[in-house]
């Protein structure tokens, strides 16, 4: 199964073995620009995926959100700020292509779902961090996320892979603040912000792909 994965998705099966194995350099003594490839290679190797014999339309707008969420994860390790920037750019781009793919006539309880989530995340995330300046600035960044999480849960991809994956993003932030606060020293919480980003991520790529590709799009890659 793992060769014939390898094989006809070579793109999505490198993103697993560098996504899946990224906490094993948590424990290796390795320069910092070799544990920053290996961190970005589990997404950035998603835009591949989503470019792989599709190069335009929405497979480029998809290669682009995973290649800013890429960068951010290298930026991060240098930068809180310019991480968070290039991030906030690949959620607008998402944005972007899931409200080009709009559920039209949503229902009334999963349109709430998604207001709340657009809401209360920026403030949960105000209140998480110990210190309120950077409360302020967990909120801003938060509402770029939720608004891509409630773009995602109301478009017409599937919600239970594509918007599943866009509220784990949010619950892998909001649990990167709460580390700047009561959690700060939990040891679980760095390998469950992880997982719970990659694992989303990786569900809102096949989940947009496979679905265009149902739709009458190419083959995937």
């Amino acid at each position: 199964m793992t060769q014939d994965l390898a094989h006809k998705r070579p793109w999505l099966f490198a993103s697993l073995l560098f996504g899946l194995t990224y906490p094993l350099s948590w424990q290796l003594q390795m320069p910092e620009i070799a544990s920053i490839a290996w961190k970005m290679g589990g997404v950035g190797l998603l835009a591949g995926f989503a470019l792989r014999k599709h190069h335009s339309g929405e497979f480029l707008l998809l290669a682009a959100v995973m290649a800013f969420w890429a960068l951010g994860d290298g930026l991060l390790e240098i930068d809180m700020i310019w991480g968070a920037i290039a991030f906030a750019i690949g959620h607008v781009v998402a944005i972007a292509l899931f409200l080009r793919h709009r559920r039209v006539h949503p229902v009334f309880s999963q349109k709430l779902l998604a207001i709340a989530v657009f809401i209360l995340a920026p403030v949960i995330a105000f209140f998480l961090p110990a210190e309120r300046e950077l409360g302020i600035q967990a909120a801003v960044y938060t509402l770029f996320v939720a608004g891509m999480a409630a773009c995602a849960w109301n478009s017409n991809f599937p919600r239970y892979r594509v918007g599943l994956g866009a509220m784990a993003f949010v619950a892998s932030d909001l649990l990167i603040f709460a580390r700047a606060g009561a959690l700060a020293e939990a040891g679980w919480v760095s390998l469950a912000i992880w997982m719970l980003y990659y694992g989303g991520v990786l569900m809102v790529a096949t989940g947009v792909v496979t679905t265009l590709v149902k739709r009458g799009h190419f083959a995937e890659g």
